[in-house]
């Protein structure tokens, strides 16, 4: 491998991790909005996805400039080829985070109706340790983290099915409860889908060094 190359994807790596954290703040803002009612994050949430899509856009730029100057081979192809996915990933998650603050300024104008404590701790705590998890496996290829993160999944999707047959029982005993149940359903569904972006990642990082593909094989990780 030449210097150039070897700084070029040192270079990705850490632009990629900038731009995990920048994710991860933005969704810890957005859940803090949701959890403690405070709508007054939306401007933050929505300006920090501003400087998420920016940075994606650059860390694209930067893959593929390095394809078509050093056209790597091999392991250093398949992490190119990776961290072209994880930025898609980190980037629609802060859309989420987005999509979340939304639903958050809503529900802090109205009344709050009781929600399982899994959905206001539980879920996400998990989350942001799945996110930050999946990060971490990324830039140390590390395929034991990544499993972890592989097998939290199954918690968040459990609290989410959870989420949505209790708010049903909810809006069946009291319909002035629907509006609020079905904003409740949408924040637990932006949650899940942030999680399975982070199973994405975790899964990517042990194709990328075991060459195992373990998407939908959760159970056999």
């Amino acid at each position: 491998m030449s210097l150039h190359l070897q700084r070029d994807l040192d270079s990705i790596k850490k632009e990629i991790l900038k731009l995990g954290n920048m994710v991860e703040s933005t969704i810890r803002d957005a859940i803090s909005a949701l959890d403690e009612r405070r709508p007054e994050l939306a401007e933050r949430v929505v300006n920090q996805e501003k400087l998420i899509d920016q940075k994606e856009i650059s860390i694209e730029e930067d893959c593929l400039k390095i394809l078509a100057l050093h056209q790597p081979v091999a392991v250093d192809l398949r992490f190119v080829v990776m961290v072209l996915k994880v930025n898609n990933d980190l980037e629609r998650m802060g859309d989420l985070a987005v999509n979340l603050v939304e639903r958050a300024v809503f529900l802090a104008s109205v009344p709050p109706i009781p929600s399982p404590v899994g959905f206001s701790k539980t879920m996400p705590d998990s989350i942001l340790v799945m996110v930050r998890d999946s990060l971490d496996a990324l830039v140390k290829l590390d395929t034991g983290l990544a499993r972890k993160v592989i097998a939290m999944d199954v918690t968040v999707d459990d609290i989410h099915r959870n989420i949505y047959g209790e708010m049903r029982l909810v809006m069946e005993n009291d319909k002035n409860t629907i509006e609020r149940a079905v904003g409740l359903i949408s924040a637990s569904r932006y949650l899940e889908r942030i999680a399975d972006l982070a199973t994405n990642i975790a899964e990517d990082v042990v194709f990328m060094v075991e060459g195992v593909i373990v998407r939908h094989h959760v159970l056999d990780v």
